[in-house]
């Protein structure tokens, strides 16, 4: 027992009370409550490094409303240019936002007309937010309408309305919308061609008919979701694409000889990458029809193994998971329609199985592709059994896997979407990051050693490797994409050669059976700095450097460096004779250090796949057995650098 005067009691009398009066309680304009809380309306703010990242989502809310006026046959030609890749202009020649309350549509939130579904039936934007977004996030945001002769244009920043002016045009009607996003926000920003080239393909995939002209460039789709899978299909279907249309639905499929399912889903030209109720009902009534046609006891896995799919639908007041708009969670056509799944799944019972009785020849390779992956399957079965009670044995949690709290499969958690999982090998470098890693939303999986080269080899090893049969446990991705728990899947290794070797095979495992993983963009590489270049304050030199120094705690300015220019630049700015110190593996930088590289400067490298990749040629050359052309190619094109400086030219105490 412990004695009572051991134990301190807690004397509230002496904790300060925090003032709450009348002067805490604030009201916000709509403008400074989106600048205040960006997330709730835009996601995350980013640097536009990645897909996700918010001015992507402002550009994808101006031209959205762009979109809505095509879809009512008023304009068929949306003009995009990009400068400097900073700021942007969109030009539409609909019906040009009514100007009377042209202020108002681009400042006051849940104002707009698409609560009117006389005027917007089947829109994306519904809330009344999108233009607004834009507005209050941007340094300078212009909007002008064209109507009937006149032109109205409106000048803000930040939010706040710098100017309005009204006058006569010969221009056609139609919107013009310029922004640039505010970089005390957004910092760093710029905006890459690939992301947005990829936005806009899918809009005009999704709205055949509509010209749009990028920075001088055309781009259009005269054969819709047809086209998607042409052009972003990385791997040879088996036979023809199945293109089908109906009232307010459009799907798109075929079989190829990759493992796993690919799914692109849509709704009123919105891309829901994360799928929804439209998506899960095609994956459902694709399989059932095909069983049902074959009239063979299927399992729907094996129906869907190599499965490549599109489907859009246009839904009457669609309701999101989120203000981004990523998944659909409606579970109607329209407020009182049929259910998005009974609809989805009358359209593919009707025409998927007229086309397949119409088309014989199409679906006898079908039913060889589905009976190869059943027979696959079942050789795999036993394996299969075995391999999942050993990764349940593994106790992964303490053995391969340091988890995190928040998980990408968690639909609960707003923050899911943070979540990552680093891919090492050692247990240095595993350790260097577990003890500088964010718990809440980054993971740590240690491979141990290099991992097996998975080429040319069948899914079977996945359950026979132990390192494959832990890290698709971990990652949960043995059924499909459903239920990845982690949105980003970062592989980590040492900056040399054998790190870039280790990086080349698990690149390769993911190419190989869960080639979803990639195309949907998430898997990354992780980039650590080559240097690190400090020199104590005391021998900084020149006036913008003694300022730079004023007010920071520590001995030592310090430049991490990702390459040999950086390191040059560095040198240069901390002179005269700093200490360099070359990193040569992870588990070389203190966890101190690390939470630098991995916090909220993370540097990643995104792990593409397209068409013109040409993988499955590559991956023969590099990862096949041709090892003499390999040996001979290098040594063609060996090339001798010069040695790097020695480290410590002036050692720093």
């Amino acid at each position: 027992m412990t004695d009572e005067k051991d134990t301190p009691i807690a004397d509230d009398s002496q904790q300060p009370t925090v003032a709450y009066n009348d002067d805490n309680i604030r009201h916000l304009s709509d403008m400074e409550h989106v600048r205040t809380r960006p997330g709730m309306y835009i996601g995350r703010l980013g640097d536009g490094s990645m897909p996700e990242d918010g001015i992507y989502v402002l550009l994808k809310e101006v031209i959205d409303n762009s979109i809505d006026e095509f879809k009512m046959n008023a304009g068929k030609r949306i003009e995009i240019d990009i400068e400097d890749n900073l700021r942007v202009s969109v030009r539409d020649y609909g019906r040009g936002i009514p100007q009377g309350k042209l202020i108002e549509a681009v400042s006051v939130l849940n104002t707009g007309g698409k609560y009117d579904s006389k005027a917007f039936k089947k829109s994306v934007g519904l809330n009344g937010v999108g233009i607004k977004a834009v507005n209050a996030l941007s340094a300078k945001f212009e909007v002008k309408s064209y109507r009937d002769g006149q032109v109205r244009s409106c000048v803000f920043a930040r939010g706040v309305l710098q100017s309005d002016n009204t006058e006569p045009t010969d221009d056609e009607n139609g919107t013009y919308i310029f922004f640039e996003p505010d970089n005390t926000l957004f910092k760093n920003y710029s905006f890459h061609d690939d992301y947005i080239e990829t936005m806009l393909r899918n809009y005009t995939y999704l709205n055949t008919g509509l010209t749009i002209m990028y920075n001088g460039r055309r781009i259009l789709s005269r054969n819709g979701l047809k086209d998607l899978l042409n052009d972003t299909m990385t791997t040879d279907g088996i036979y023809p694409i199945i293109h089908l249309k109906g009232e307010d639905i459009e799907i798109a499929f075929t079989h190829t000889n990759q493992y796993g399912e690919e799914y692109h889903s849509f709704v009123n030209g919105q891309h829901t990458t994360q799928g929804g109720t439209h998506q899960s009902a095609f994956k459902e009534h694709i399989a059932r029809t095909i069983k049902e046609f074959f009239n063979k006891n299927f399992e729907y896995t094996d129906i869907r193994n190599g499965l490549v799919a599109a489907i859009a639908i246009n839904v009457e007041e669609p309701m999101f998971e989120s203000q981004t708009k990523i998944k659909l969670g409606s579970l109607t056509m329209s407020p009182d329609g049929v259910s998005v799944n009974k609809y989805v799944g009358d359209f593919i019972k009707t025409e998927v199985d007229n086309y397949l009785h119409k088309n014989p020849d199409v679906a006898e390779v079908m039913l060889q592709k589905i009976q190869a992956s059943e027979k696959e399957r079942k050789e795999m079965a036993g394996v299969t059994k075995l391999a999942r009670e050993r990764a349940k044995k593994a106790n992964l949690h303490n053995r391969k896997l340091r988890d995190c709290r928040i998980h990408f499969s968690d639909a609960k958690n707003n923050r899911k979407e943070e979540s990552s999982i680093f891919i090492t090998e050692g247990d240095s470098a595993s350790g260097s990051i577990t003890k500088s890693r964010d718990v809440n939303t980054q993971a740590v999986f240690s491979l141990r050693g290099k991992p097996l080269n998975s080429f040319g080899l069948t899914k079977k090893v996945v359950y026979e490797n132990e390192e494959f049969n832990l890290l698709q446990a971990a990652l949960d991705i043995e059924d499909g994409l459903d239920s990845l728990r982690y949105n980003k899947v970062i592989v980590a290794t040492d900056a040399d050669v054998d790190g870039m070797h280790i990086r080349l095979l698990i690149i390769t495992f993911f190419l190989q059976f869960f080639p979803d993983l990639i195309k949907k963009g998430h898997v990354y590489v992780l980039q650590t700095p080559l240097f690190r270049v400090r020199n104590r304050r005391s021998k900084i030199r020149g006036k913008k450097k003694l300022e730079e120094a004023k007010g920071k705690k520590g001995d030592f300015i310090t430049r991490y460096c990702y390459s040999e220019e950086e390191r040059l630049k560095a040198i240069e700015e901390l002179g005269p004779e700093p200490e360099i110190t070359r990193f040569k593996g992870l588990g070389e930088i203190s966890p101190d250090e690390f939470a630098n590289f991995i916090g909220p400067d993370i540097r990643l490298e995104q792990v593409t796949l397209h068409k013109t990749d040409q993988v499955q040629k590559l991956l023969a050359y590099y990862m096949g057995k041709n090892t003499p052309e390999r040996q001979n190619f290098i040594i063609d094109n060996l090339v001798i650098e010069e040695d790097l400086p020695e480290a410590d030219t002036d050692p720093i105490d």
